[in-house]
């Protein structure tokens, strides 16, 4: 696990100075070592976290023996083994997966994605043919961003690391930014919140070649690749199982110390449970908010009764509202991006407990809600627009957006100004984007009834907004504290898996709707029947009665007036408990605009 960043440069490139302190702003990724590589217009940096075989062997930028390849790599590769077998003819000379994936990729091109599982973003140079190849994993697990700059094209793992570069400036993408405003994602496709900052997509594979003093750009995405397929009727709970145990045992290899984030809902007891099964021993944690009401501190009670029944050893990291608050500012700025949930300060939080206990990796539930249909009130809703609208209209995409939406979809012209609204595009650029991706999910689903056709894209859709957001969060989270996150329930086999199964196996309508049917058979007996049958709790912190404590940086920052009308500002900020989805975009813009906007 590192950070990565280049450059590629058409003509003049930055000073090796001004490069290393690029490189260094991604220390906090990398904190046991650094490298640099350099050719005739290219640096290459990285920062490790030592992980798979901490030895020299396996420092980066790595190359081929021929001098040929040369990779800068950020990720975990679960299946190293079987790739080495299929490499055949090469002659390893460390245990580390970087040297695998190097070969990979260096043999297969593009095609690797269909053999590497795992988490990862990388970037190749092609010294030949002087080419960049960068790609980041089907489900999005590590993040990668790139950007022109004058002459140069530069990457890397973090916005703040481009924005080093001196021809990268930090100008809002206004679309972008309304689509935070709506959907809390830092991302809208390939675009952030940063005009020209572009993020490679979820496997997608970035082609940059230097051709007669310029760049071309090709792009190819590649899907899961996964070969795990369900079988008819109750067989699919043996195999669903099968595969996520599989997934959570490959997940353990480290040579570094590993534990688990263990909440006390489904998704993280089935992977603590697994992961003390295999080892024998295991440390776990949970973050929260023990003084909070309304069911918010059930995480510790559920927490502990998981713990006591597998016997892992449980640590409790408590968060308050002056602590929340200041690592709220703090992260915002380390980041260069507003928060997407709250939970990412407790994320945050728990990480640097458990790296200063010792432990450099951490496993986390993410990603059986997105595969498996956890969401009961999203589903549900989705459910019933489906039966009382036949057909495939453009409604549907419409109808997710607006579902889920944190600020209303439509109207939401009375709450932005005028100015905004329109630099924004009107939402063009955000209600294109859930228009497209929706119908290709609905192609990519097949052949099936048409209601089980459009709830099979729904939860697509789920995925591909939803999850690609907590996946990054979990990344910049644990990244801050030195600490490698494994998300094994968010794996491209167990993908592959779960959207294989017909709908009624995942989710069922009704009061209360059945959620993530299959994975809880799959593990009931193993996991107690009270962690099974419990509800799904979005944000475990009381952070909508802490949201008062911004109200100083909201009403002086000059860039929440350039967003917001003076009547949304005031809605939001006279009760910002009652108005909290309206509160909590609009406070984290006035962090960000601070610093970065």
């Amino acid at each position: 696990m590192c950070g990565i960043v280049g450059v590629v440069s058409c003509g003049e490139t930055v000073s090796r100075e001004r490069f290393t302190a690029m490189r260094d702003l991604l220390s906090h990724r990398g904190p046991d070592g650094e490298g640099l590589w350099e050719g005739p217009g290219v640096r290459l940096g990285h920062r490790r976290l030592a992980v798979i075989d901490p030895t020299p062997g396996g420092h980066q930028p790595m190359s081929t023996p021929d001098g040929r390849f040369v990779i800068v790599y950020n990720g975990e590769l679960y299946n190293d083994a079987e790739v080495r077998a299929l490499l055949g003819d090469v002659r390893f000379t460390s245990s580390c997966d970087t040297e695998t994936v190097l070969h990979a990729v260096a043999r297969w091109g593009e095609d690797a994605a269909g053999v590497l599982r795992g988490m990862y973003a990388l970037a190749l140079w092609d010294t030949r043919e002087r080419s960049l190849l960068l790609a980041r994993d089907p489900l999005g697990i590590k993040p990668l961003y790139w950007a022109s700059a004058g002459s140069s094209v530069v990457f890397a793992s973090e916005i703040p690391a481009i924005l080093e570069h001196p021809e990268v400036p930090a100008r809002p993408d206004w679309a972008a930014v309304s689509s935070y405003l709506t959907t809390i994602r830092a991302t809208l496709g390939e675009r952030t919140l940063y005009e020209g900052v572009r993020s490679v997509e979820p496997g997608c594979w970035v082609r940059i070649s230097v051709e007669d003093g310029a760049f071309s750009v090709s792009k190819k995405v590649r899907g899961l690749g996964g070969t795990a397929r369900a079988e008819a009727g109750r067989d699919a709970d043996d195999g669903v199982g099968a595969v996520v145990e599989d997934s959570i045992a490959a997940h353990l290899r480290s040579d570094v110390p590993w534990c688990c984030l263990l909440s006390g809902g489904l998704d993280s007891t089935i992977v603590s449970t697994v992961a003390i099964e295999r080892a024998g021993r295991l440390r776990t944690y949970v973050s929260g908010c023990p003084a909070a009401g309304d069911g918010l501190a059930d995480d510790f009670t559920y927490a502990r009764e998981a713990a006591g029944a597998i016997g892992s050893e449980h640590e409790e990291v408590p968060i308050g509202r002056d602590g929340f608050l200041e690592r709220w500012r703090w992260m915002v700025d380390r980041l260069g991006m507003p928060l997407c949930t709250p939970n990412e300060v407790a994320i945050y939080e728990v990480s640097r407990t458990l790296r200063g206990a010792g432990h450099s990796v951490v496993l986390s539930g993410e990603g059986a809600d997105e595969l498996f249909g956890g969401y009961g009130v999203p589903l549900g809703s989705a459910w019933s627009h489906i039966e009382s609208t036949p057909g495939e209209g453009e409604g549907d995409a419409r109808f997710i957006l607006g579902s889920s939406a944190w600020m209303p979809v439509e109207g939401k012209a009375l709450f932005v100004s005028p100015g905004f609204w329109e630099d924004a595009g009107r939402d063009e650029a955000l209600d294109g984007f859930y228009r497209e991706t929706y119908r290709g999910h609905l192609d990519a689903v097949g052949d099936a009834a048409p209601a089980e056709r459009r709830m099979q894209a729904v939860l697509r859709m789920q995925r591909t907004v939803n999850l690609v957001g907590l996946l990054r969060r979990l990344d910049s989270a644990t990244m801050l504290a030195s600490v490698e996150g494994r998300t094994p329930l968010a794996d491209r086999v167990v993908a592959s898996m779960a959207e294989s199964l017909p709908m009624a196996e995942k989710f069922e309508p009704g009061d209360p709707p059945g959620t993530k049917l299959a994975l809880r058979r799959a593990f009931r007996g193993r996991v107690p029947d009270t962690i099974v049958s419990r509800p799904k709790r979005s944000f475990p912190l009381p952070f909508q009665s802490w949201l008062g404590g911004m109200a100083e940086e909201v009403r002086s920052s000059a860039f929440v007036r350039e967003v917001y009308t003076p009547a949304a500002v005031e809605l939001a900020w006279s009760d910002p408990e009652a108005h909290w989805n309206l509160a909590w975009p609009m406070a984290n813009l006035a962090l960000w605009g601070r610093r970065w906007g």
